[in-house]
């Protein structure tokens, strides 16, 4: 599965919790399966048509205490899997009240923009580009292409979520979370990241035609790491904030009222 690595730390605070729903949820499933199985096993050789039977065996049109049992034992599981699930999303839905780093996070076709809002710089991502040197496997991703989210280990990160034309998804795989982007509305994550490593993430939601190559990537670092990288996006000009004025609709706003100013 991915995010966990047997004797590893998990990936984020959450990883574990919705590592240790999934196993239990499955123990459980299983447990009635085998026991369903069983049963039906043991129906099928204990009442078994002998040579000897003629006619058709008895019909028991009603058997109220199996319909119970039948009607009570779903009800159970159903309203246990669903407090547990309630449980698990309020813990993983739950806002910092003082995040340590705040990212900004742009979906847009078919690519990323990341506002590191604390330290008042930006990078602004272009979709991803095949590598198309020679020796290279066909559709193979150039890595240096790939939009990169930096965050540094141990620190409380909110991810502010938003699109900026359709719906999209932010997905970190071995985050074992994900969320949509939805326009004109804003959406959170927050999550301490817990093991340093780069980990690959990609758009859930088909947003179009290159829906497959919307991808990006989080390098969880070090603070200095982090620091050095925030540095380097000031060095090369990117400082500031992508705001809205970039988005689709904002766009098509603005060229409607041009078209009114010159009228």
């Amino acid at each position: 599965m991915p995010g966990f690595v047997s004797g590893a730390s998990p990936v984020t605070n959450h990883t574990q919790l919705v590592i240790d729903f999934w196993v239990n949820s499955w123990i459980v499933l299983l447990g009635i399966g085998f026991i369903t199985w069983g049963l039906l096993l043991w129906s099928m050789v204990v009442y078994r048509r002998r040579k000897t039977d003629t006619g058709l065996p008895v019909q028991l049109r009603y058997n109220m205490p199996i319909e119970i049992l039948f009607t009570v034992i779903p009800f159970i599981l159903i309203i246990g899997l669903f407090a547990l699930t309630a449980r698990d999303t309020e813990i993983i839905e739950k806002r910092f009240d003082a995040p340590e780093v705040t990212i900004q996070a742009f979906g847009k076709q078919w690519a990323w923009d990341f506002n590191y809002t604390n330290e008042d710089v930006y990078y602004s991502g272009i979709q991803v580009q095949p590598d198309l040197s020679e020796g290279a496997e066909q559709g193979a991703i150039e890595e240096s292409s790939l939009p990169t989210l930096y965050l540094p280990v141990g620190k409380k990160v909110e991810i502010q979520l938003n699109a900026r034309d359709v719906i999209h998804s932010f997905w970190v795989i071995d985050f074992l979370y994900k969320k949509d982007m939805i326009p004109g509305k804003t959406n959170y994550m927050s999550i301490i990241p817990e093991r340093e490593g780069t980990y690959a993430g990609k758009c859930a939601e088909l947003c179009g035609e290159f829906h497959s190559q919307m991808l990006f990537q989080v390098k969880v670092v070090s603070q200095e790491e982090y620091d050095a990288y925030i540095q380097s996006l000031r060095d090369q000009g990117f400082e500031g904030q992508l705001g809205t004025e970039y988005d689709r609709n904002s766009n098509q706003a603005n060229v409607v009222a041009s078209a009114n100013e010159s009228k």
